[in-house]
Parts: structure tokens; sequence; C-alpha cells
């Protein structure tokens, strides 16, 4: 057994897991109860376990739990206080999702990359590797751009 800490949406937790290699994304799910982080692939190709670690997007099925100790966790449960980040907003106003399954970890992915000011053609990039089974990816593009003009214009709120 290992005890460890993690700051995961801002608040400290202990966690104690029986093997310290045991993927982020069963901490999060199980050990944590913060089910917005999804359960997709297992094997780092779909994003939909899309967390940040210290702002930057990892996917939390391939990131051990040890090495997420002492450092920022962000789900999506912690991006912001009330649903209010302006990817979170697009994806509302662009009416993303059908069934939604993999929409957080693209939210995730797009939000890590507009807070460091990438841009839309980045993003758009990135998120050519995350799968969305209900094919909403002209939405998804669509939500992409009104977030990065959002960022842009220095909206948002946290």
């Amino acid at each position: 057994m290992a005890k460890l800490e993690l700051t995961v949406n801002g608040r400290s937790r202990a966690v104690e897991v029986f093997d310290a290699d045991m993927p982020l994304l069963w901490v999060l799910r199980d050990g944590l109860a913060l089910t917005g982080t999804k359960y997709g692939c297992g094997i780092g190709v779909c994003g939909a376990c899309t967390v940040h670690l210290d702002g930057e997007a990892v996917q939390a099925c391939q990131v051990p739990v040890s090495q997420a100790a002492g450092r920022r966790v962000t789900t999506i449960e912690g991006l912001s206080r009330d649903g209010n980040h302006p990817c979170q907003l697009a994806w509302l106003d662009a009416d993303v999702a059908q069934c939604g399954y993999c929409q957080p970890g693209m939210i995730m992915e797009a939000a890590a990359l507009l807070d460091a000011k990438a841009g839309v053609e980045p993003v758009e990039k990135a998120l050519a590797s995350h799968v969305c089974r209900c094919g909403t990816y002209a939405r998804i593009r669509r939500a992409v751009a009104m977030a990065a003009a959002t960022t842009a214009a220095g909206g948002g709120n946290r």
C-alpha cells in the first residue's frame, strides 16, 4: 500500500493505493468519485480521460498516480467553479454533445491549449487524437473557434 498526497481541483487529497503505478484515472474515478473523467480505451488513444497536470493536458489512463503526487491535477469538475470556462460555454452554445461521453476530455484538451494562448490550429491538431463516436467534429471545431475568440478577447470566468 502507498499513501500519496494529491492536489485535485485545488484541494489537498490523501489517497491510499495498492500500487503507486495505478493509473491516475482510477484514483480520480474510483477513489475520489470524480466521474467526469471518463474511461474510454485505457491505452491512451481516445482522449476521454484527459485532465490537466500542472496545467498541461494529459491522459489520466497513462499517468501513474505516483507521478501526480505533489502536482496540481484538474478534472472537468474543477475547470471552473460554475461551468463558465470559455470552452464549457462554447460547447453548450455550439450544441456539441450528443451522448457527451468524450466531451470532458475534449474540453480539457482545448482548455489547456487555449489557456496557454496556443490558438485554434494547435487545439484542432490536438483534438484530432480524440475520438467522438457520435461524430460531432464540425460542432467541436465551431466550439473551439468560439472559445478561442472569447479567450483572445480576455473573456471567461474561473
